[in-house]
């Protein structure tokens, strides 16, 4: 059996790391981003990966750095691991620690490499409308998830599917692939794939990206960003000097005169139809300034939004 080494972060870590321990897999060791404060108290909040690794009594280390840390190095060394598996860990790994495991270090990603190499390839994936992604497991090397590819699981993404939906999906499938390629190198059966050079950056969102832009963009744009940024970010505009997050919406096959973000509709039972360059949508979920998420028809039933008003 092979002695890992784990190194993740959020849910879609802790997915790929609960797969592993259910397959029986030897974690020798958890690595972790340290504890954030989080809310109006600031209270100190664990990564999904340490609360899963606390309830299952791993070991687990939380180092501010991973690059220049000579006692984090010497840890691992003496822990000998076969593999270091990465997922999701927030930070990049210095060539002295990717050397270390006898069988590499091991890297599940959210995508069909080499499409959407970097942060956020499945809000990428979303915000550009593509109909499949998928995970990947690599071999990784010092550049940006640029390493040799062991296997791929490719997935449809609905058209309605929003960033948040269709992450839950690929962390449980990133958790299965992960196991089978563990085994694989187990048994010395892997393979190694070159990747090409024909690959997409998929960079950290910005903060600009959320804003919505009537004037330039078509109705499937609009969707797409309203679910690509669901629900991390949540897309916005303004109404009446009020900031509005729009969270879920329908392309509407409808023509209108109105001017682009202009209300033609607003019911609490027909819903709030906005127009559009190319035609409108339906909105579906919306939040208020300074309020919670909520269908439109709750929305509107406390909140007046009338016919020729316009978003911007």
């Amino acid at each position: 059996m092979l002695n890992i080494v784990f190194m993740g972060t959020p849910d879609f870590a802790r997915d790929s790391l609960k797969a592993l321990v259910e397959a029986g897999h030897n974690i020798k060791l958890v690595v972790t981003n340290p504890d954030k404060p989080k809310g109006r108290g600031m209270k100190m909040i664990p990564s999904e990966v340490k609360v899963y690794a606390e309830e299952h009594n791993l070991k687990i280390v939380q180092p501010l750095k991973v690059k220049n840390n000579p006692e984090f190095v010497q840890e691992l060394k003496e822990i000998n691991p076969d593999v270091i598996c990465v997922v999701a860990y927030g930070k990049i790994i210095p060539k002295e620690i990717l050397d270390i495991p006898k069988f590499g270090c091991i890297n599940v990603h959210g995508s069909l490499l080499p499409k959407y190499r970097g942060a956020a390839p499945i809000q990428w994936a979303v915000l550009n409308g593509d109909k499949e992604t998928g995970i990947t497991t690599m071999f990784m090397d010092e550049g940006m998830d640029t390493g040799d590819i062991i296997l791929k699981e490719t997935v449809e993404i609905g058209e309605d599917e929003t960033t948040g939906e269709l992450w839950d999906r690929l962390s449980e499938i990133g958790g299965k692939l992960l196991v089978e390629t563990i085994d694989q190198v187990e048994k010395n059966t892997f393979t190694r794939e070159k990747q090409s050079e024909d690959f997409t950056v998929a960079p950290m969102l910005k903060k600009e990206i959320a804003k919505i832009d009537w004037d330039n963009k078509k109705s499937l744009e609009l969707k797409n960003l309203i679910r690509g940024l669901n629900p991390f970010m949540g897309a916005y505009t303004y109404l009446k000097d009020k900031k509005i997050k729009i969270w879920k919406v329908e392309k509407l096959n409808l023509k209108c005169d109105a001017k682009p973000g202009e209300v033609v509709k607003s019911d609490a039972k027909e819903g709030l139809v906005i127009a559009t360059i190319d035609g409108a949508i339906s909105v579906l979920e919306i939040q208020g300034e300074n309020s919670k998420k909520m269908s439109i028809s709750d929305y509107l039933r406390g909140n007046a939004i009338a016919i020729g008003d316009k978003f911007n």
